[in-house]
Parts: C-alpha cells; sequence; structure tokens
C-alpha cells in the first residue's frame, strides 16, 4: 500500500487510548521514508490482514509491534482509505496482552452485515490466531467491534477453533460463501489449508484440506472467486509459501480451480506465482469495494520483506522497520495453452501523485545510453524490441561514477527477466539473495515494462504484468540516474515514459 499518510503516536494506558497530540515528523525527514508505498508510522509492521470496504473507504488492519526493537508481541494497527493511493493512521484498534492469551497474530475481517454473530448488524467482526495460555498452542479467536473498526473486544478467552493437534495452526481467512450460505475459513496447517465453516462465526466445523507440495511451510491461505478475462469464473487458492528449497520464489503461490462448498480442487497440484522477487510475503487479496461486478477485479497487497532478513534495514535507525508494496489491481487472464494467470497492475489512482513527467518517444541504444533525467520516485513504462541483443534493460538509481546502480535486464536467450540489486545497498549481507528471476515471452522479441521506484524498494511489472519482481533496495539518496543498456547487439527502447510522484505527501 501507499504510504502517505497522517501519523499520530497511539499510546495504552489501562486498555484506554491516549493519543499523542504532537503528530510524527513529515515522512520528508527520513532520507529512507518511501514516498508512495505504506509504512509504519514507527517501529514495526509484518504481515497485512485483508482489508475491508465499509463506510466508503478500505479498512486495512496490519501486525504491529510498538516496542520494537526492545521487545515482542503484535497487535492490529489500523489505517484507512479512500482511494488506495493515501492512507490515514487510525491507531491499535486490537492491542496485545489485553487477554490471557497474550499478543494477536495474523487473522482476518469481515463486516457481519446480518448479524449471523449476533454483536448487531454491520459488526465489524475478526478471527485472530492466538497463542494459548495453556502452553502457546495456535488457536483461533474471535473479537468484534460495534464502533466500525475503531477498537475491538474480545469475545472470549476461549478459542472459537480449537488446536486440533498440529503444531502449525494459523491465520484464519474468512469469507462470505453466498452459494451456500455459510461462512468459510481457510486455515494454514503447515504444508497444508485447511477448510472450516460456520453459519455465525463462532462455531466452525472441518470440511475437508488441500495439500501442497515442495513449497515448505504454508501461510496466510487466500481463497477467491474471479472472472476471466473470457469470461469464466474461477475459484482461486493462495498462500504465502517458501519454495526456496526447490528453487521457486518465496512469495504468494497460487492455484485455480473449483471449490464445491467443502474443499478446493486445482487444475494443476504445481503453483503458479503472484511475485518473483524477494520481498512481497504476507500476501492479501481483497474485493474492489466500489465496482458492481467484484469478480472481475481485485486488489492485493504485502509485506516487502524476507524472514531471512528482517532487520537489515537501514530505516531502523530512523525509528520504523516495515513497508508494503504498492496496492496492485488483480485480474484473471486465458493463457495460449488454455490455463488461467493472475495478471498485476498498479493501482490506477497512483496517477494522482504525479509531479511532472519526461517522455522520450525512441532511442536505439547498442551499449549503454544515460538520460538526462533523474529520480528517486517515480513509475517508468517503456516498451523494448531487439534482433540479435543479449540483454537488454536499464539501471536505475545509479551512482555519478556509475559504480551503483539497480539492474533491470531480460535475458532472451534464456526467456529470463531479473533484477540485481548486487550493485547497490539492498538487506540480504549473506548475498544469497542479489538477483530475482521471472519468466518472460522471449519469442516476441519484444517486451513491455512498468517500474515503479521508491526509495527502498522497485517493482517490476513484466508484459500484461503476468511476471512481477519486488524487492527492497537501499541506494544513496543521492543515486538517482537512468541509464538504457544493449548488450550484443542493438535495442530500441519506445514510449518512454518517466512519471515522478511527490513525495513526502500527508493525507488529510
Amino acid at each position: 500500500m501507499l504510504g502517505l499518510f497522517t501519523m499520530m503516536t497511539i499510546k495504552w494506558q489501562d486498555g484506554k487510548k491516549q493519543p499523542d497530540p504532537k503528530p510524527a515528523p513529515p515522512q520528508e525527514s527520513s532520507s529512507y521514508r518511501p514516498a508512495f508505498h505504506f509504512s509504519t508510522p514507527d517501529k514495526w509492521k509484518n504481515d497485512p490482514q485483508k482489508p475491508v470496504f465499509f463506510d466508503g473507504k478500505y479498512h486495512y488492519y496490519y501486525l504491529y509491534n510498538g516496542n520494537y526493537p526492545d521487545g515482542g508481541g503484535t497487535e492490529w494497527r489500523h489505517a484507512s482509505s479512500e482511494d488506495l493511493a493515501s492512507w490515514k493512521d487510525e491507531g491499535v484498534a486490537i492491542p496485545k496482552f489485553t487477554n490471557k492469551n497474550g499478543d494477536i497474530w495474523s487473522g482476518s475481517v469481515v463486516e457481519d452485515k446480518k448479524n449471523t454473530a449476533g454483536f448487531g448488524e454491520g459488526a465489524i467482526v475478526s478471527l485472530v490466531t492466538q497463542p494459548s495460555a495453556d502452553g502457546g498452542k495456535q488457536e483461533q479467536y474471535l473479537w468484534y467491534s460495534t464502533d466500525r473498526g475503531k477498537t475491538f473486544q474480545s469475545f472470549s478467552d476461549e478459542p472459537v477453533l480449537s488446536n486440533p493437534g498440529t503444531e502449525v495452526f494459523r491465520d484464519p481467512k474468512v469469507i462470505k460463501d453466498d452459494e451456500h450460505q455459510k461462512w468459510v475459513m481457510t486455515m494454514a496447517e503447515g504444508d497444508k489449508i485447511g477448510f472450516y465453516e460456520s453459519g455465525n462465526l463462532k462455531d466452525w466445523t472441518y470440511t475437508g484440506e488441500f495439500k501442497t507440495e515442495n513449497i515448505g511451510l504454508i501461510e496466510c491461505p487466500d481463497l477467491f472467486q474471479m472472472r476471466a478475462d473470457d469470461g469464466t469464473v474461477k475459484w482461486v487458492m493462495g498462500a504465502s509459501a517458501n519454495g526456496k528449497a526447490a528453487g521457486k520464489p518465496n512469495t504468494y503461490a497460487y492455484w485455480t480451480g473449483t471449490y464445491d462448498g467443502k474443499t478446493f480442487t486445482a487444475e494443476n497440484q504445481e503453483p503458479q506465482w503472484l511475485d518473483y522477487g524477494f520481498d512481497w510475503y504476507g500476501g492479501v487479496t481483497f474485493e474492489d469495494g466500489k465496482s458492481e461486478d467484484p469478480l472481475t477485479k481485485r486488489f492485493a497487497l504485502a509485506w516487502m520483506n524476507n524472514w531471512d532478513y528482517p532487520h537489515n534495514t537501514p530505516t531502523v535507525k530512523e525509528g520504523f522497520n516495515g513497508v508494503d508494496s504498492i496496492v496492485r489491481e488483480i485480474g484473471l487472464k486465458k493463457q495460449a495453452d488454455q490455463s488461467y494467470s493472475l495478471t498485476s497492475q498498479p493501482v490506477q489512482t497512483l496517477g494522482q501523485l504525479t509531479e511532472s513527467a519526461d517522455t522520450i518517444s525512441r532511442l536505439e541504444v547498442n551499449g549503454s545510453k544515460t538520460l538526462d533525467t533523474k529520480g528517486d520516485t517515480y513509475q517508468m513504462d517503456a516498451d523494448m524490441t531487439w534482433d540479435q541483443a543479449k540483454n537488454i534493460g536499464l539501471r536505475l538509481r545509479e551512482s555519478d561514477d556509475q559504480k551503483r546502480h539497480i539492474d533491470i535486464g531480460f535475458l532472451p536467450d534464456q526467456g529470463l527477466a531479473y533484477v540485481n540489486r548486487g550493485f547497490t545497498g539492498q538487506p540480504d549481507e549473506s548475498k544469497k539473495y542479489v538477483e530475482s528471476k521471472a519468466p518472460f515471452d522471449a519469442g516476441k522479441k519484444k517486451v513491455h515494462v512498468k517500474i515503479l521506484v521508491d526509495r527502498t524498494s522497485v517493482e517490476v511489472f513484466v508484459d500484461d504484468g503476468k511476471s512481477v519482481l519486488s524487492n527492497q533496495v537501499f541506494p544513496e539518496p543521492s543515486d538517482q540516474g537512468i541509464t538504457l543498456f544493449s548488450e550484443g547487439g542493438p535495442a530500441v527502447f519506445e514510449k518512454i515514459e518517466i512519471k515522478h510522484f511527490r513525495s513526502g505527501a500527508q493525507s488529510s
């Protein structure tokens, strides 16, 4: 999400909000505060919770630790947005250590429009994982809000879904299954996803499971329907997964298939991936609350970090650690082989942040060409065509001596797109996560690329957005050059557009 928001430090005393009347410093005061990505006002954030739309706004809750780095435990902090491009901080909604089960982990929130749970029509209900007081078992608890999601109360110290005897049992994701008139919950259970149903959000019954293969521990499951570009409606099952051991991404895996009211059946057991970068984890998708046809388009966002190096960021010295990806618009497209794949594009409302733009109609490059324009916060689009070139791309956030840069390129002979962050500041001290790679159709000998560059991140959307690479980067603030390159033959860059985004803005 996009980090333009009014910030206020919230303290808790005797279970009540105590707002600090002094606003947090504006983002311009921090050299590594992102300009247009959502970031925690201070301290720490990690997993997003699925945003929900009500009262004309998207309401977003995320895991927050106000004691970082000196203490543990997460709680739910709240932000709201009307356009998914600017955000207002709403403070802590579910505080940690206020019931006997300790802190608050991931889960999901729904609006109970028909009062199925008995807290009133329109109550905002959250199902969350907490470690039980009697041994720390992962169990599911219900919290509810009668003030439209501003604050939540614990329904009971007892779980609404007890641990069935497994070590991993967390991250409940709840949706309304209108066809079968019930609530459905998906659960992360090691290498499988469990399915549960309820009529009142309080009493849950197991209905089935979906087993995954060779993608490690499953977290933050996701289940939704989408209408593809050919009109076909598909169910999509997603989850954060770790495919590193099998040479796969460590981001958001997904499958298309069918859901019969009990469990999900995949059309292909091998997952597809919504991102091929190193830093798109804990991803969630959510409905377009303003659309009359919510099946056509969804949105998505994720935590831009990686559990292999979560604390390796210079922002820690500036009092915060936690940035999200931009919000994406998600579509479903039928492919040439008759399969279906999700596509991603930056949310269109990002365009309202444009402060100025540079355009270049055509440049032929054989070697390298440095542009006159510079920047550290922008969206860049370009079409590239080639005949014999072996490596075509761009060097962004380049230093004046051209020794530091982020390389975004395409290897036609291998059918791979890549982002190499090894020539600039980046979080992986082990150097294992330097170059991320994604497939693209090299046979066309042309590619369209859309790149979002912010102070601590780069997100690359290839062609129609079937392949995306999202990575943290920490260039020197003064490194702002842009160079085009082509090795092994000439390439033509056309329709180059660079939209410079304003930075440091806050919502009213």
